[in-house]
């Protein structure tokens, strides 16, 4: 009833009332699903990402025995590496060529892939990636050390470092990976470096 006047008046308003009402349920009808939908999507998205765990660790480029050595390079080395008609690339599982043997011998790599670069007038530039123990850093430091390197820690483990004349050799040791080079002649900028970001991004 409308208050102050006559009930002839309010039956009618009452029922135009309840008209506009369903009118407006039946036009939001179609949107429900939508609308229902939608809140799963929400609440499924939150449950997830409180699953996701706090503290992720940082990736890491995978390898394995056989993989192609161009999975080893960041792209823009592998493009310098490339890019003249006179370097040749061969791939093989060759055991890492260092001049430090007692070291290679008790770190006993299981090699994954060496990647020997040449050039046309013989300057090479080789790369082994090996797996290795997992505690294999922590004598690593000593043993280079004792054969004449130059060693200092790495964010994931140690570097140790030789050179004679022209030729160079770089060692990383990190986790379960140990990743040699030497360089005999041709020192690609930043060679190591680069690798090092690769497979232990920071």
């Amino acid at each position: 009833m409308i208050g102050g006047r006559n009930g002839w008046i309010a039956w009618p308003v009452g029922i135009v009332c309840v008209g506009v009402v369903g009118g407006l349920v039946w036009l939001a009808a179609p949107g429900v699903p939508s609308a229902v939908q939608f809140a799963g999507d929400v609440l499924r998205s939150g449950s997830a990402q409180l699953e996701e765990p706090a503290h992720s660790p940082d990736p890491v480029v995978t390898l394995a025995a056989g993989d192609d050595c161009r999975e080893l390079y960041p792209s823009d080395l592998w493009t310098e590496l490339t890019w003249a008609r006179d370097r040749v690339l061969s791939q093989s599982q060759d055991a890492p060529s260092t001049s430090a043997e007692s070291v290679r011998d008790a770190l006993s790599p299981d090699v994954l892939m060496t990647c020997a670069w040449r050039t046309g007038d013989g300057q090479t530039v080789t790369t082994t990636l090996s797996r290795v123990d997992a505690a294999a850093a922590a004598i690593a430091r000593d043993a280079f050390t004792g054969a004449g390197f130059a060693c200092a820690p790495l964010a994931a483990g140690v570097r140790c470092t030789h050179s004679t004349g022209t030729f160079d050799e770089d060692d990383i040791v990190a986790g379960d990976l140990w990743l040699v080079t030497t360089e005999d002649g041709w020192h690609p900028e930043g060679y190591t470096d680069r690798l090092v970001q690769h497979l232990w991004p920071q």
